[in-house]
């Protein structure tokens, strides 16, 4: 009884929580309800995920950095024009901090970490990676930053142009009306959250178990939706293409190594105890 009693003011909290969300909603769009959902979702997923095969605390720190600096990025990206070029957010997306959708730094740590751990599979045949020195770091990331970017050519053109989901200012960029220096920012920012990561929040080291294959398909499977969103829905048609070869050699090659991958594996860089 008494834990009951203990757990119904943050019952109550969450319910008051909901209540207020479901009026905010009545001036929403069906479409920004979905996007919104999704993208908490996805969230979600991904930190339930990094914190059983990283480790509560290192997931934690890996959710932080990825929320900091991808909000800051397109604080100033938003503003300034910093790193993506000049852009304005629409309300397409939802509710904002300053100028960013609040589901946007979320959907940087999903992203990124789905990244992490496809750029695992591919190199170690193992999600998680331990392995010491600034030129692993380095280069694991930038294989991280170039997936999580491959994903962004196609995702980029039908955000802007079919959901419209921020209006880009200069218009006749050499990729699709977009500009070049917009993957040249994603690549930054992902580079630079995972490379943080990497080298300041180390994940637990130890042996695998079966269920760390089970958690290991949930980004696997954020990156395969994604994948498949845009080889049938991508917009221009052309994109369509380009999604099932840039996304889909990165993700098949993870889900090869996925299938070879037995539990008992130790974390790569550590001992098994």
């Amino acid at each position: 009884m008494s834990i009951t009693r203990s757990r119904l003011p943050l019952a109550a909290g969450v319910l008051f929580v909901a209540f207020v969300c479901s009026l905010l909603a009545r001036s929403w769009s069906e479409t920004t309800i979905a996007l919104m959902a999704s993208s908490i979702l996805m969230f979600a997923c991904a930190w339930a995920s990094a914190a059983h095969l990283l480790g509560a605390r290192p997931a934690a720190k890996f959710v932080a950095i990825a929320l900091v600096l991808g909000w800051f990025a397109e604080e100033m990206g938003a503003r300034y024009g910093w790193f993506f070029g000049g852009y304005t957010y629409t309300d397409v997306l939802g509710p904002r901090i300053s100028e960013v959708p609040f589901v946007i730094p979320m959907m940087w740590f999903a992203l990124c970490y789905t990244g992490y751990v496809i750029a695992n599979l591919m190199v170690w045949r193992h999600p998680v990676d331990a392995t010491p020195g600034w030129g692993n770091a380095v280069l694991m990331s930038f294989l991280a930053a170039m997936i999580v970017t491959a994903f962004d050519l196609g995702g980029d053109p039908y955000l802007v142009y079919v959901l419209k989901a921020w209006i880009m200012h200069k218009k006749d960029g050499w990729w699709f009306g977009e500009t070049i220096q917009g993957f040249f920012g994603w690549m930054t920012v992902s580079f630079v959250i995972v490379l943080l990561f990497r080298r300041f929040a180390p994940p637990v080291i130890r042996a695998s178990t079966a269920s760390d294959r089970r958690h290991t398909l949930l980004p696997l499977g954020i990156y395969a939706g994604t994948m498949v969103f845009q080889i049938f829905l991508g917009h221009p048609v052309e994109t369509r293409t380009i999604a099932c070869f840039a996304m889909g050699i990165p993700l098949i090659t993870a889900a090869i190594h996925w299938l070879h991958w037995t539990p008992g594996e130790v974390t790569p860089g550590g001992e098994k105890a």
